[in-house]
């Protein structure tokens, strides 16, 4: 995983900057005053400090769809090199007009920054440390806030201070960023599979991963190009494939799945469950056991979606599994590893059959685009090596993107995984057969299967067998599956009838994509809701207005009088306190980033969010109640270092987490422009309403505001946000669609009741 993590650590410098660009203009625009005497002049002095706001917010507002077509990286390279521009031109700036117009530069970088870095650090990370890495934009912009200071203080000691020096540094660490975005950032692989280069994003996978066996992760990227239709949930058994259960009904059923095990002649076999909800499946690991939505007013108001997320984290109650084993047999994670005696290979640069003397109808041979060949490759159910069925006949067997990606384990036999991360599998089932009326049944289908026991993901989809007991030594388990049409089995593709799972190139399939439909796709809606809600109730939560405040209770606290002490002026006393409370985020910062993978974005924010609440109410009392003047400060210094870590945990970096992680791969970036641009209005008008609101009802009604809004932000998660922790992207936006689907099924049921 370490070429991911450098990877992330080289694209949040976009974040230092951002970081470092807000801390010098807050403590440069003091000089700036008094060079263009703009004492009389607030509108001017407050355009300088608004020009990267509203250059943030018009760059934001194309940043998505461009990103879309061009790719993440060249606008990461973009955002740098204005960066630069703008550190260059701020340090030239002969009057305030060409200062403004660096500003507007400089936001153009902030704003490309800002909304692409968590976009790409989630793309190319691994789920497990996946919220890890897009903490480190927080703590790289609070981190670059902090040296910026730093550097102001020490010029503020000066007789002469030189502001444009100060912003005119920025164009060096920028001058850095633009080196490693250009010869160092790879583009990311969803976005190279959403435009058909396989062998690009092949290539980029195993820089990422430093390994040379990603065919599991490409599968899992060319799925992700679809945006879930018809996505269901369905239970299967898994076992042992020469253990049998007592019923029939299983021993007959023809939907089973067979799965290869790396030892020689050893596999599983998973069957369906019959006799329930498509969609109620995981919601039934907590209806069965009397906590269904239905049954629980208490929780009625909860979105459905948050308990199917919650199905796959939340661990059951051991007391009610009945007799089922509560661990996985040892090589579950390799149950779509291919070691049937012969396997057919496709040649993901040729399209040709290994082991054929005859080229596929796509010429070019060394050109991934003229990969029309099926991306699969076919495997027998049979356990005795015979030769591979006809699709047609063969029911029930597992697909497996297999390429020319194998590994050799053991004694040199050749495996491939298809493990996708956080405890999730992929596979593919054909089950096509004759109905009763003579048309074909069945089809092509993908699976997401969700495995237990994997660190990380050790909670959720192990049920007690329904209508029966499982013996104490039976290796029979219960598994959650997504099952869905495949992204690149097109309908124009089953109108033609092919033999077998053919699937059409991925280009072909985002070329016919309609973004307007994708946008209106109801788990795509859903995922907006999630994301620009978040993202409002965060800019209204109080982070603007206690920074403003900060610096006004450091200095009842005495803080100021000390630094007096030393022979430090107003303005280098004012600079110092205001780093000294950055300094404070970036323990607390490095804390969430342990925890975000761990306990979750969910957790955090539910657990940090009452303490902004506590911290708010101590600020409101404090300047409502007249207390002595030591107490005073004592209560408001603890509770604005209280606020200040706690947001910083939860509220500051799981909104961009949570909006990279939720929306599908085709219109991710549209769909992060607009959770961005709601993000920059709502910073623009906190920032510029807080001195009317201060003028008009006072700090301790602005807190109290600011207090309402924190509690409305509790409900919000609670009810509305999911746990997105661990779960590959592809996934998180599938159990989006099943979200959605299950609310409008539930709106018809109501509505058929009445």
């Amino acid at each position: 995983m370490d070429g991911a993590v450098f990877i992330a650590i080289a694209a949040t410098i976009g974040n230092l900057l951002q970081g470092w660009d807000n801390a010098t203009i807050a403590g440069a625009v003091i000089y700036i005053k008094r060079e263009f005497e703009l004492q009389t002049e607030p509108t001017i002095e407050g355009l300088i400090v608004a020009m990267s706001l509203i250059g943030a917010t018009i760059i934001t507002t194309f940043s998505g769809p461009v990103s879309d077509w061009c790719g993440r990286r060249p606008m990461l390279i973009l955002s740098s090199l204005l960066y630069f521009i703008s550190g260059l031109v701020m340090l030239w700036s002969p009057n305030v007009y060409i200062l403004l117009l660096a500003r507007l530069i400089d936001g153009f970088g902030v704003g490309l920054a800002v909304t692409l870095i968590p976009v790409y650090i989630s793309e190319t990370s691994p789920p497990e440390i996946r919220g890890q890495l897009n903490t480190l934009p927080q703590f790289c912009g609070s981190g670059g806030m902090f040296l910026s200071y730093c550097l102001v203080f020490a010029m503020s000691l000066m007789a002469n201070p030189n502001w444009r020096v100060m912003l005119g540094v920025l164009s060096i660490p920028s001058l850095v960023y633009l080196a490693l975005t250009i010869f160092f950032l790879p583009e990311s692989p969803r976005w190279l599979v959403s435009k058909g280069r396989m062998l690009e994003a092949k290539k980029v996978l195993q820089q990422l991963r430093r390994r040379e066996d990603v065919s599991g992760e490409m599968a899992l990227l060319v799925e992700g190009l679809g945006v879930g239709v018809d996505t269901s949930i369905e239970e299967y058994i898994i076992g042992p494939a020469n253990e049998i259960i007592d019923d029939q009904e299983y021993i007959a059923d023809k939907e089973q799945v067979t799965l290869y095990g790396p030892e020689e002649g050893l596999s599983w076999v998973a069957r369906p469950v019959k006799g329930q909800s498509v969609l109620g499946s995981i919601l039934g690991v907590v209806s069965r056991h009397g906590s269904s939505l239905e049954n629980q007013s208490s929780i009625s108001l909860v979105d459905p979606l948050v308990t199917l997320f919650g199905s796959v984290h939340e661990k059951l109650p051991v007391p009610e599994m009945g007799s089922m084993r509560s661990t996985l047999f040892p090589n579950f994670g390799s149950m779509f590893s291919v070691t049937g005696p012969k396997i057919e290979h496709w040649d993901e640069e040729t399209g040709q059959r290994e082991g054929d003397d005859y080229a596929s109808d796509a010429a070019g041979g060394d050109s991934d685009d003229n990969l029309h060949s099926p991306l699969i490759s076919r495997q027998t159910t049979s356990m005795e090596g015979k030769d591979i069925a006809p699709p047609h006949a063969a029911h029930g067997s597992v697909l497996s993107m297999r390429r020319n990606s194998s590994l050799m384990q053991g004694g040199g036999e050749a495996v491939s995984s298809m493990g996708i991360g956080g405890g999730w599998q992929l596979a593919w089932k054909w089950s096509e057969r004759d109905g009763e009326d003579g048309k074909k049944e069945g089809g092509f289908k993908r699976i997401y299967l969700h495995q237990e026991g994997v660190p990380g993901s050790r909670r959720g989809s192990l049920l007690s067998l329904p209508g029966q007991e499982v013996p104490e030594d039976s290796e029979f388990i219960q598994a959650a599956a997504l099952v869905s049409q495949p992204a690149l089995y097109s309908k124009e593709l089953i109108e033609q009838h092919p033999v077998g799972p053919a699937m059409v190139h991925p280009s072909e399939t985002v070329a016919k994509g309609s973004i307007l439909t994708d946008l209106l796709e109801p788990g795509v809606k859903q995922a907006l809701i999630v994301g620009v809600g978040i993202q409002i109730l965060q800019q209204f939560s109080g982070i603007n207005g206690v920074l403003y405040y900060t610096p006004q209770i450091l200095e009842q606290a005495g803080v100021a009088v000390l630094l007096k002490n030393f022979g430090l002026g107003s303005d280098s006393s004012s600079i110092l306190i205001s780093s000294l409370t950055t300094l404070l985020m970036l323990p607390a910062i490095g804390v969430a980033m342990r925890l975000m993978d761990i306990s979750g974005r969910r957790f955090l924010l539910l657990s940090t969010i009452p303490i902004l609440i506590c911290a708010l109410l101590v600020l409101i009392i404090a300047n409502l109640i007249k207390l002595g003047m030591v107490l005073h400060a004592v209560l408001s210094t603890i509770s604005v270092i209280a606020y200040f870590c706690c947001f910083v945990m939860g509220f500051g970096p799981v909104p961009n987490i949570l909006c990279a992680e939720i929306f599908p791969t085709r219109v991710r970036g549209v769909c992060i422009a607009i959770c961005a641009l709601v993000f920059w209005i709502g910073d623009i008008i906190v920032t510029y309403s807080l001195p009317v609101m201060l003028n008009s009802i006072g700090l301790a009604g602005v807190f109290g505001i600011y207090t309402v809004v924190c509690v409305i932000s509790f409900i919000f998660v609670f009810l509305k946000v999911p746990e997105t922790k661990g779960m590959p992207l592809e996934v998180i936006t599938e159990f989006f669609a099943v979200g959605a689907k299950q609310k409008q099924q539930a709106k018809q049921l109501s509505a058929a009741a009445n």
